[in-house]
């Protein structure tokens, strides 16, 4: 297990690799998991894409019970459950039945985000229309209450146990990127989040300062404020070599999120040749997205990893990277943990 007073993580967009099929990358997202178990990071958390070619992770509850089986001590949860979908009861008896076939192992972290595109959330909601996102603070509220047995009186289905009766609830947390959900997670006692891979706008400090501020334990889930920042992050040989790995999610995110095309991850090279014929504003938007992942040697990527959590005052950070090949990304993550904690990467593989 990981000792260390820097607590690290992953987080899994259960990317698909090398050409796989979806189905090829499920088992991958596995295999990455049992080599991030064995190198000692804390906790393993999938995410929910829906309809992206290029993410296999629809049912993050499914895959976090296969890879619970699949693994010893590390934690294991979602990064996040897309909570507008879903009945706050059903996710309670989902992570309420993970938790009692893996005491003491899970996470929920949950998301107000849609995981895919305004389509995909019609068909998920069907034949009902999606959500008003303002009821979201409610669905969490009820979601917390469902897990932890509390008869809240504002809440109408007091009558109402989440099965198993009886079962231990899950750590729950909030994921946000950027101030907007800091309030309600310090309000009902629940862990904080930070995404700060997510998009390319600034998060302060003093984000997770207002959330440390406002926390009030309310008998559901923690004690005392949890804060956790998540950053893409890839270790390489050298500050070259982790761009060359870095070009194939850079170029999807361009793609993505300024032309709503969400294509397959394209090879190194691919994505490089294709970037030299992107419009200058797409290559300024390629570049500063660049700029916020934390890359190069282990040593350059600890120094900026122990930076930035001093700055946002935290113990544990989760680590994100979507690369082409399977190994570079296994690779990234060995070297790193190595780092840390003064072990040759091959000997834990």
């Amino acid at each position: 297990m990981n000792n260390m007073a820097l607590k690290l993580s992953v987080v899994d967009q259960a990317p698909v690799h090398n050409g796989q099929s979806q189905s090829e990358a499920l088992h991958s997202s596995t295999q990455l998991a049992q080599l991030c178990d064995i190198l000692g990071y804390h906790r393993f958390w999938v995410a929910e894409h829906h309809d992206t070619a290029s993410y296999s992770s629809s049912c993050p509850e499914v895959l976090i019970s296969h890879i619970a089986q699949n693994t010893k001590n590390i934690r294991v949860g979602s990064g996040g459950i897309m909570l507008s979908h879903y009945s706050p009861l059903k996710v309670a008896e989902l992570f309420r039945t993970l938790e009692a076939l893996n005491p003491g192992r899970i996470d929920l972290g949950v998301g107000r985000a849609p995981g895919g595109t305004d389509i995909t959330s019609q068909a998920l909601a069907f034949p009902n229309q999606p959500r008003d996102p303002a009821l979201y603070p409610q669905l969490l509220s009820d979601l917390s209450d469902f897990l932890h047995d509390s008869k809240s009186p504002s809440r109408n289905f007091h009558k109402v146990n989440a099965s198993p009766i009886g079962a231990q609830a899950p750590e729950l947390w909030t994921l946000g990127s950027s101030s907007g959900s800091v309030d309600l997670a310090a309000e009902l006692g629940l862990g904080f989040v930070l995404a700060l891979f997510i998009g390319t706008h600034s998060r302060p400090t003093d984000i997770i300062q207002r959330y440390k501020k406002l926390f009030r334990p309310n008998g559901n889930g923690a004690e005392k404020a949890q804060a956790i920042i998540s950053v893409a992050c890839l270790c390489a040989d050298s500050k070259e070599e982790a761009a060359y790995l870095a070009a194939p999610n850079m170029y999807w995110k361009v793609m993505a999120f300024r032309h709503g095309i969400r294509e397959s991850i394209r090879s190194p090279e691919e994505a490089l040749n294709l970037y030299r014929k992107l419009s200058p504003s797409d290559q300024d938007y390629y570049q500063t997205t660049l700029d916020t992942v934390i890359s190069g040697t282990a040593t350059e990527c600890r120094t900026e990893i122990e930076q930035l959590a001093g700055r946002y005052d935290v113990d544990e950070v989760m680590l994100v990277n979507v690369v082409y090949d399977f190994a570079d990304r296994c690779a990234s993550y060995s070297k790193l943990m190595a780092e840390f904690t003064g072990l040759n990467p091959t000997t834990a593989i």
